[in-house]
């Protein structure tokens, strides 16, 4: 029994059970008796340990969650979007933002597991050995707002598809070079099923995806800049329209066009991938794939929710799931034009 319930007990005359009782708004404790305790504790400013409550009844009321970047616009909002969801349901959240380093996401899992918390939201995919042992290993469960290549519940948008009708609207309005800022090739979710899309789409429509016109990055508005730049600067490469993996590269490249004296859409298209509120402050507003991020957050905490309510037991060595495919959208704008 906790030490100071045993202090409280001493000052009020009663049993440590009592305490407890008094503590567990249990309805088996008389008014005479309640009154008793509740002096105690104030008269000792005692403090119930909160963490040690939960243990006990083995619910911590915590999510972990592992983000890649949480500077990225879309994170931010996907985040946002499970705190709130969390919230309303009673949880907290222990955010880790590992920064798009793959070393520290085994260590946040291992903190999370000495932490005791009732469930992991993992969003990123990039996997190691290690990172998929453990998640193999574990009790806790975990939904993943990535496509990590094994037998783990997920959430997203198709990836592939989103990319691919993104590059068939440009082909449609009568492009033909189109270039690509890309996502990190190692994040099979994202990066490299946004980039087969687009290779996809070019195949389809019988054109060539020119690795000259592919760069690769991490999402950021600054690389997009930086991407932006390396592709003007490669004379073989010209192209009318690019697509960037990200609303944030999007708008980098669009920057670095402006202040190259290009104008957007008149000499060169753009469309991104998020649709965001980003895609609203950019001028002009950024044509993009929409991703529904209150529908995707309600799904995450949703089937996180359920798999918590199934018990330790039922989760042992049980970590298997389909992926969920939330439905995306094209939304047209302002930076898009026929070639």
């Amino acid at each position: 029994m906790d030490s100071k319930i045993k202090d409280v007990a001493r000052a009020a005359g009663v049993s440590p059970t009592s305490v407890s009782r008094v503590l567990n708004n249990s309805p088996h404790v008389s008014e005479k008796l309640e009154k008793k305790v509740r002096q105690a504790i104030e008269q000792l400013n005692y403090t119930p340990s909160m963490i040690a409550k939960n243990l006990k009844r083995n619910k911590t009321n915590l999510i972990g969650v592992i983000i890649a970047d949480v500077t990225s616009g879309y994170q931010a909002s996907v985040l946002s979007g499970i705190e709130e969801e969390c919230a309303s349901n009673g949880y907290h959240l222990l955010v880790s933002n590992i920064k798009e380093n793959t070393r520290k996401v085994l260590d946040y899992l291992y903190v999370f597991q000495e932490m005791r918390v009732d469930g992991i939201v993992l969003m990123h995919g990039k996997m190691t050995e290690e990172i998929r042992n453990f998640i193999k290993r574990t009790n806790i469960p975990i939904v993943a707002h990535a496509d990590v290549g094994f037998d783990l519940p997920a959430v997203i948008i198709d990836n592939f598809q989103a990319a691919y009708d993104a590059v068939e609207y440009l082909i449609r309005r009568g492009h033909r070079r189109i270039a690509m800022l890309a996502g990190d090739m190692r994040d099979i979710s994202e990066g490299q099923r946004r980039y087969d899309g687009y290779a996809a789409a070019c195949e389809r429509y019988g054109l060539t995806a020119d690795e000259s016109l592919v760069r690769c990055g991490d999402y950021k508005l600054d690389t997009g800049y930086r991407l932006a730049e390396e592709l003007l600067a490669d004379r073989g490469g010209a192209f009318t329209a690019l697509f960037a993996a990200s609303d944030d590269m999007a708008v980098g490249a669009i920057n670095c066009f402006h202040d190259r004296g290009l104008r957007v859409p008149d000499d060169i298209s753009v469309i991104g991938i998020d649709g965001g509120p980003l895609s609203d402050i950019v001028r002009p507003r950024l044509t993009a794939i929409h991703q529904p991020v209150d529908r995707i957050t309600r799904a995450i905490t949703d089937l996180l929710f359920e798999r918590i309510g199934q018990g330790k037991d039922s989760r042992q060595d049980d970590q298997s799931g389909s992926i969920l495919y939330i439905p995306h959208r094209l939304v047209e704008k302002e930076s898009c034009k026929d070639c």
